[in-house]
């Protein structure tokens, strides 16, 4: 077979049958996932007055893209799946192999649609669902308020700095503590020298500027000596201040919110800081945007053959198989993004797993299959 075979009615019938019968599915899926539950609380909050008609629409558009990019694999594989299921019992499929079609050159339009869908899964979960995770938040005006504690070390592990802030927005942060530890070691202690508490804190690029602060001086036996008011401090300057900042920005947000750019300078960011936990999960996440994408090829092969049967065979068998492993898929990404997490195994096959598994199936079918 011709890498590139030309382009035949037989190529264009499939297609089109496929192509069709994936976007019902993908529509299917979408309406199903957000009817129940996101649609009745949506419309419970503009009766209320809550929302406007207008943010009400756009908050259930923004929840799209979120949608899609779980409906795409689902989409071409009960595409896939229905559009062969109904070929093999309308004997067309007999009629494309007694023609000398083979399975890899019949298998050649589905691969072509699902490299298309591949590329659209990729691209919604890169660009289109951080956008719209994003969008959303300003339309409900949400805004993290989550404590965040960041604590600047020097070269011998040692803390110098612990900055505690109690809330922020965009650049702007209010009630901030700033723990100052002396030059000072003791055996089992980094001794404090001041605490100094701010009313507002502010990003400025190299530097962070508190303002409005009360400073608490602290002797070297951890009494308090005196208490005196400081109207603006600079602290964590330079890489630190970025870094902090990034850090600060980032924790409060979902996977889903960060694009693949600045979710990989994060994944950097959190490994140099020694955030271990958080970087094996967010890396975990990370590689399955590359792998969740591919799926979508792999449940195409897999509909395609499920769908492959004898014109008097029950389908429900292989629609039984295909909504299973589905169900498995996204129920054990949760499981594998634990086991990322606590380091049990490494993110790169906790995020290879599903695909490889469904690898294994698709050659366990098609030798079951004998085609």
């Amino acid at each position: 077979m011709k890498l590139f075979p030309k382009i035949t009615i037989y190529d264009r019938y499939i297609f089109k049958q496929i192509f069709f019968a994936t976007f019902v599915a993908i529509l299917l899926f979408t309406v199903v996932w957000i009817a129940p539950e996101m649609l009745l609380n949506t419309i419970k909050k503009a009766l209320s007055g809550e929302y406007t008609v207008k943010i009400a629409v756009l908050v259930l558009l923004c929840e799209l893209p979120l949608i899609f990019g779980k409906a795409f694999p689902v989409g071409l594989l009960l595409g896939s799946l229905f559009t062969f299921d109904k070929l093999s019992k309308d004997s067309e499929v007999t009629i494309f192999r007694a023609a000398g079609l083979s399975f890899k050159r019949i298998l050649a339009p589905v691969l072509v649609l699902s490299v298309i869908v591949t590329g659209l899964c990729f691209y919604t979960c890169d660009k289109l669902i951080p956008a719209a995770e994003t969008k959303k938040l300003e339309i409900k005006d949400k805004h993290p308020s989550t404590q965040y504690i960041y604590t600047k070390k020097d070269e011998s592990d040692a803390p110098e700095l612990a900055v505690i802030v109690s809330g922020y927005r965009d650049d702007t942060m209010h009630d901030v503590i700033v723990l100052d530890f002396s030059a000072k070691e003791y055996t089992d202690v980094h001794q404090l020298s001041n605490i100094y508490s701010a009313e507002y804190g502010q990003y400025k690029g190299d530097f962070w500027e508190l303002s409005d602060i009360t400073r608490y001086n602290i002797s070297g036996d951890g009494i308090f000596t005196s208490i005196d008011h400081v109207d603006k401090m600079e602290i964590l300057n330079g890489e630190y201040a970025q870094n902090a900042f990034t850090l600060m920005t980032y924790s409060t947000k979902k996977e889903r919110e960060i694009t693949n750019a600045n979710l990989k300078k994060y994944i950097s960011l959190l490994k140099k800081e020694g955030l271990d936990e958080e970087y094996r999960y967010m890396l975990n996440k990370y590689f399955q945007r590359f792998f969740h994408p591919f799926v979508c090829i792999l449940l195409a092969i897999m509909g395609t053959l499920l769908g492959f049967s004898k014109p008097r065979e029950q389908r429900l068998i292989g629609f039984t198989i295909a909504i299973g492993s589905i169900f498995v898929y996204y129920i054990t990404l949760p499981f594998f993004d634990l086991l990322a997490e606590k380091g049990i195994l490494p993110p790169l096959i906790t995020a290879a797993f599903p695909p490889v598994a469904f690898l294994a199936c698709i050659i366990a079918f098609y030798k079951m299959k004998d085609l």
